[in-house]
């Protein structure tokens, strides 16, 4: 069985870091690394043998071959690739705050957005708190969840500083629609410790079933870490659940694959980890016929 070509557009740290997770991929090819100048980015993916272009989305257009498109661009460049992409009938995986697509969190709820033309990755704060939010829920209820992402300073580019608030306000409403909850919170905090340290979530959940025993409630968020590792081998239970009065409190942290990114730059690897999944689900998908 052959694979699916894939894109990707825009060639910096996130666009190199999704090439190298596309490599290993067992249904997607790594077909086109394009972006709009001769950039560090472009030539390494030369470097691997890639096919590159400097003529942006124009490039992916004009390839009737790619199927897949990975866009890490800016929430402004996907507005204007999106339509694009839909009209050439190319599958746009979005990792910028556009999210002109339904979110997707792969372990929660990718199998009903499958036949999604344009999904969107939320943040990575989504992607690390929201399955866990959605396993209390599951079994106890969510009147509100909250989520502290502490990152390292140093992981935290120009795109991330200047969409903070981005980051908040798109977290938040993945915690209510994907996890669950009632209404949520997100809270992003940059971290200036040396050496860097890995990026921890802080999740509190008030449950609504006062009844609820934190023996369930374990065992449902160990079941969704369980899942979580398939994708993002790094990511661990640092604290488990403790259980005060109708309050869940709990601890991820997420240390990266050292693809490209630093092993410290959990938050970048689990948005590009959790991409590459649901672009390996898709591609199985189409290689199966759509059956």
């Amino acid at each position: 069985m052959g694979k699916v070509k894939a894109a990707v557009i825009g060639p910096g740290n996130i666009g190199s870091d999704l090439m190298y997770k596309i490599f290993r991929s067992s249904h997607m090819e790594m077909a086109l690394m394009t972006g709009i100048v001769e950039s560090e980015g472009i030539k390494r993916a030369a470097a691997h043998g890639v096919d590159v272009s400097t003529q942006g989305i124009d490039a992916v257009i004009a390839r009737d071959d790619i199927k897949i498109v990975f866009d890490a661009t800016s929430a402004n460049a996907h507005f204007k690739h999106a339509p694009l992409l839909k009209e050439a009938g190319k599958i746009a995986i979005d990792l910028t705050p556009a999210a002109v697509g339904p979110y997707c969190v792969p372990s929660v709820n990718l199998k009903q957005l499958e036949n999604s033309m344009n999904i969107n990755m939320v943040t990575c704060g989504g992607q690390a708190t929201i399955p866990i939010i959605h396993a209390i829920e599951r079994v106890a209820g969510a009147e509100y969840a909250e989520i502290v992402a502490c990152i390292s300073s140093k992981s935290a580019g120009p795109g991330t500083r200047a969409n903070m608030d981005e980051f908040t306000e798109t977290t938040r409403k993945g915690i209510e629609a994907i996890g669950g909850a009632d209404l949520g919170k997100a809270i992003i905090v940059l971290n200036p410790a040396e050496p860097p340290l890995m990026m921890t979530d802080t999740i509190m959940v008030r449950i609504k079933d006062k009844g609820a025993a934190i023996e369930d409630i374990t065992a449902s968020i160990q079941k969704m870490v369980d899942e979580l590792v398939q994708y993002v081998p790094g990511y661990k239970l640092r604290v488990p659940p403790v259980l005060e009065g109708d309050k869940v409190t709990t601890i991820v942290q997420i240390e990266g694959q050292g693809d490209f990114l630093p092993k410290y730059s959990g938050n970048l690897d689990i948005i590009n980890a959790a991409a590459v999944a649901a672009g390996e689900r898709i591609a199985e998908k189409l290689l199966k016929g759509g059956a």
